[in-house]
Order: structure tokens, then C-alpha cells, then sequence
């Protein structure tokens, strides 16, 4: 996927996904120059139906997380057998994922790049390497890199950025041993992103 693609989902979902990490910061962000939707009819402001509000907030999710549709429909299938509020669990679950987790610890710039760097089989889980970016993590689980990794030119940019993104509550990262701990399994308060998980239910409830 392109830059120019990428850049285009950002200004489809009417706010930045930080799709492409840090450099959504600068001003080569597309979004920064050209807010409104892309296309011929982009600038022209339309009344979305409720159907249309709920599907935008499915993709914004799915876009955000970086799945297809058919995993996202198996993560909210899950989440609609747990107990617990439907829409609340779906966003941990996706939380949960290894490659969400590589981004969330600092060791890449966008959940994109996590993916590659856990398909190159770069990731270990309790001392075991792991190449299936949805993994799912439990509490208690030790997330490392490979020694052959501390040296990525990729993981050093995106160290230097960690102190100002912060580390979630819900993790434990050492950027010296470039190790971590998912120490549990986050609240929709914690995971504090600008979705409205609530009209992703309503969608798959008709």
C-alpha cells in the first residue's frame, strides 16, 4: 500500500489513523493539507444515514487495527459470546493482538510496521518466537526481541518517539532489554481511541 493510499483512508474516516507513524506528525502528513474526503465530491459536506455512520465507525476501526473484514467479523463473533459489554470486549480483543502490542511498546511506528517485523519472525512470547501478527496476548505474557533486532535503524527511530507517545498503562516495557510485559487486558477508558464501538454492534445486530 502507498503512501498516497494510505494517506487517502486518513481523509475517507475524517481524522488521522496514524497509519503511517511519525511521519503523520510532520507536514508531509496529506491530512494536514487536504482534510476533507478524497475524490471529485470530497469538499462537499453529505448527511450520512445511520446505516452509513455505523459502517464509517466499522471501518475506522478495522483501519486503525489493520484488519480484513472476515477477521474483523470472527473478533466481533467472539466478543458477542463473552460476558461483558459486546463493544467493549471487541476493542480489547483487538487490543490484545501481538502486532498492536509491538506498536503500543514503542518497537515500531505504525501497527503496519509491527506486522512486518512479527511476520520476519523478530518477536518472541515467553522466549518463543511468534510470527502470527493476531496472536493473542494474556496477562502475564513477556513480549522480547530478538538480539539480531536491536540494531534495526526502523526500531531506533521509533524509541526516540516512545517518550512522547507514551506507554499504556496496561503494559511494562524495558527499552533497554527491548522487552515487556502485557500485564492485563486494557478498559475501553484505558484503549482511549476516538471510536464509537456502540454503532459497530448496532451494525451487526440487523
Amino acid at each position: 500500500m502507498s503512501i498516497q493510499t494510505v494517506c487517502r483512508i486518513c481523509r475517507r474516516e475524517g481524522m488521522k489513523l496514524y497509519l503511517k507513524g511519525t511521519r503523520c506528525e510532520t507536514e508531509k502528513c496529506a491530512f494536514e493539507r487536504r482534510s476533507y474526503a478524497p475524490g471529485q465530491h470530497g469538499q462537499k459536506r453529505r448527511k450520512d444515514t445511520e446505516y452509513g455512520l455505523q459502517l464509517r465507525e466499522k471501518q475506522k476501526v478495522k483501519r486503525i487495527y489493520g484488519v480484513l473484514e472476515k477477521q474483523f467479523r470472527r473478533y466481533f463473533s467472539i466478543a458477542s459470546r463473552k460476558k461483558g459489554v459486546t463493544g467493549e470486549t471487541l476493542l480489547q480483543l483487538l487490543e490484545q493482538r501481538l502486532d498492536n502490542t509491538i506498536y503500543r511498546m514503542g518497537f515500531a511506528e505504525s501497527r503496519r510496521q509491527a506486522r512486518q517485523i512479527v511476520r520476519h519472525g523478530m518477536v518472541l512470547v515467553n522466549g518463543k518466537k511468534v510470527d502470527i501478527p493476531s496472536y493473542t496476548l494474556k496477562a502475564g505474557d513477556k513480549i522480547s526481541a530478538l538480539e539480531k533486532f536491536k540494531e534495526n535503524v526502523v526500531l531506533k527511530r521509533s524509541l526516540e518517539t516512545l517518550q512522547k507517545r507514551g506507554v499504556p498503562e496496561w503494559l511494562e516495557v524495558d527499552t533497554t532489554a527491548l522487552s515487556g510485559v502485557f500485564k492485563k487486558v486494557p478498559t475501553k477508558d484505558e484503549i482511549a481511541l476516538p471510536v464509537q464501538e456502540q454503532l459497530i454492534v448496532e451494525l451487526y445486530s440487523k
